[in-house]
């Protein structure tokens, strides 16, 4: 897709990948949000962050890029840095070697400890493109997450509901990365400040590919 003037390619995985930059675009890994959830009483199992860094191990392997831009809640709070295990570190460590790397800062993350490796910034600019973690609205180029975008469809009385990407064609909301994240379904007005309400398409991930779908087809929650 072209994305503000861009060559523009979203993975089912729920990547953005820009091939003229080589660069890989991940948002809302939320990592090790489980143990913080945990510290609050909440137990789940510990496994969410070792999944979602498979899941990015995977998506760095089949492009190969030469920069990773996460954009922002990459962990879920200030001290998730400080719990991951030494496996994790390492994980991440490998990822980033030979390659640029850039933490967009979120809500979640506002700042990250340089152990944790590669650059931090709250807005990075790319040629045409912007990257933030939470949209403004109304800016050509800007490339985004903190929603959490999920579409729904119903038919015949059966319902999908799944993760997506939201855009216009001159901005884009990425699908949350982690597999812990949730999803706000794209006709919520959180979406209204971004797209007016009848010029975006979400791109449902499917297990190969993406399924695009029309405001007019959408079901709300």
């Amino acid at each position: 897709m072209q994305l503000a003037g861009c060559e523009a390619v979203l993975d089912a995985a729920g990547a953005l990948w820009l091939p003229g930059a080589r660069t890989l675009v991940v948002s809302d890994l939320h990592l090790e949000k489980a143990s913080s959830l945990a510290r609050r009483g909440m137990l789940l199992p510990p496994y969410d962050t070792g999944a979602t860094l498979r899941r990015l191990e995977s998506a760095v392997r089949a492009r190969d890029p030469r920069s990773v831009i996460c954009l922002g809640d990459s962990f879920h709070d200030r001290a998730g840095p400080e719990r991951l295990a030494g496996e994790a570190r390492a994980r991440i460590a490998a990822l980033q070697r030979g390659r640029d790397w850039v933490w967009v800062t979120g809500n979640h993350d506002p700042e990250l400890p340089p152990a944790i490796g590669g650059e931090t910034a709250a807005t990075l600019v790319l040629g045409a493109l912007t990257f933030r973690h939470e949209p403004c609205g109304g800016i050509r180029g800007e490339v985004a997450g903190h929603l959490h975008p999920a579409a729904k469809v119903a038919r015949h009385g059966r319902s999908v509901r799944r993760r997506a990407f939201v855009s216009d064609g001159e901005r884009l909301v990425l699908p949350a990365f982690g597999v812990l994240a949730g999803g706000l379904n794209v006709l919520d007005r959180a979406f209204a400040q971004v797209f007016r309400a009848d010029a975006f398409l979400a791109f449902m991930l499917g297990e190969r590919r993406l399924y695009p779908v029309a405001p007019h087809a959408l079901a709300g929650d």
